[in-house]
């Protein structure tokens, strides 16, 4: 496995801010290699008969690289931690059985919506090793990632005194804060004061802000205190995080937005939709055009299909409908490579915080008649299904 040190380029556009770090080096001139496969345990047909419909919805990796929370129709979120010798393990893995078994299994009530991981979680440090999950006509739950129990509750209601489920999640740059998406507003909750405390932003005032459901949320790496918020209705914020200050509003996808991510240096925002083909790149500088766009096959589903860039910030990687993880170069907007990852929908891809790996999940609805049954459950081990991938 090659690790080395990335110098800063001339054209620091999609460059890390930290010049000093220690970044993989990831190599896309050959496919990349599965070292770790899961599948058999997200087909729960003996625990639960009559969910034989069951998929992964996405994958998302802790921030310090030592696990993965996985998201399933079945109202699950599964932890899977990282062997120790995976980044130099040498063997591929078998598409017929499990590598292992998910370390922790949490069952919510509900239809998960969302969920990240808190900023600064640090396995060594048990505080810290947590995350959220929002679920459908339920509150926003904090969980332990060591022992799987509820550390706390943060809770919104409407104008009835009713729990409101919020549609989209995320932390700012500093942890202290839990942003949180409903329809035209966001509320904004102090990490340290669980409860009903909360601020509140209504962000459709006249002809202004995102006049539909907040689907997706991103901070700028940056600390610039630059906030974007994705919204069903096809357009993208951006806010000053401090006094909810409307800086601009980006419209161009012909979907709802499922997915907004900021460049590790702040400068560029990548916004995604639904049965849109195309991830469009706004320089938040100039917002007056589309920078680039970049396909990938998702023209045909209402599935939320995630990408995610590099530690270097040099690439991203998308999957879609396809099966296949397409690579671009973020500096130029050009197509670098592709692999195929799965025989059915990647709807989550993500890179390894300081790794040279990634991890895909794949899988989609599958509607056939009861009678069925069986056949459903004749899927190939590279459908609806979890891969762990090294590019060295």
């Amino acid at each position: 496995m090659t690790v080395e040190r990335r110098e800063e380029e001339e054209d620091p556009s999609q460059q890390s801010t930290d010049a000093t770090a220690v970044w993989p080096f990831l190599r896309f001139d050959s496919p990349p290699r599965k070292i770790y496969h899961f599948f058999q345990q997200f087909r729960n047909r003996v625990e639960n008969p009559s969910n034989y419909n069951n998929f992964l919805k996405g994958v998302k990796w802790s921030p310090d690289g030592t696990c993965f929370l996985t998201s399933c129709d079945d109202n699950t979120i599964r932890l899977f931690h990282l062997p120790e010798e995976a980044s130099y393990i040498d063997q591929l893995a078998s598409d017929y059985q499990d590598s292992y078994h998910s370390n922790l299994v949490i069952n919510e009530a509900e239809m998960v919506y969302d969920y990240c991981w808190y900023p600064y979680m640090c396995s060594s440090d048990p505080t810290s090793s947590v995350f959220v999950a929002t679920t459908r006509d339920h509150p926003i739950h904090l969980w332990d990632a060591t022992s799987g129990q509820l550390r706390c509750t943060y809770r919104a209601y409407n104008d009835m005194d009713e729990i409101t489920a919020a549609l989209s999640v995320s932390f700012n740059s500093s942890g202290t804060k839990l942003f949180a998406g409903y329809n035209k507003m966001l509320r904004v909750f102090d990490v340290h004061r669980p409860g009903r405390d909360f601020q509140q932003f209504s962000l459709h005032k006249g002809k202004d802000g995102p006049s539909g459901i907040v689907s997706s949320i991103a901070v700028s790496p940056s600390h610039s205190g630059m906030l974007a918020l994705g919204s069903y209705n096809q357009s993208t914020a951006l806010y000053a995080e401090d006094n909810m200050e409307l800086l601009y509003v980006l419209h161009g996808q012909s979907g709802g937005i499922t997915q907004v991510l900021f460049s590790k240096d702040g400068n560029y925002l990548y916004t995604g939709g639904r049965k849109d083909s195309y991830i469009l790149c706004w320089d938040v500088r100039n917002t007056v055009d589309i920078v680039y766009k970049l396909y990938r096959s998702t023209e045909n589903t209402n599935q939320r299909v995630s990408f995610d860039i590099e530690p270097c910030g040099r690439h991203l990687g998308a999957g879609g409908e396809d099966g296949l993880v397409h690579i671009y170069d973020l500096q130029s907007g050009q197509w670098i490579t592709a692999f195929q990852a799965a025989s059915d929908t990647v709807n989550g891809f993500g890179f390894h915080p300081h790794l040279p790996l990634a991890a895909s999940s794949s899988g989609n609805r599958r509607f056939s008649l009861p009678d069925n049954f069986e056949e459903n459950w004749n899927l190939r081990g590279d459908e609806n299904c979890a891969s762990i991938w090294t590019f060295g």
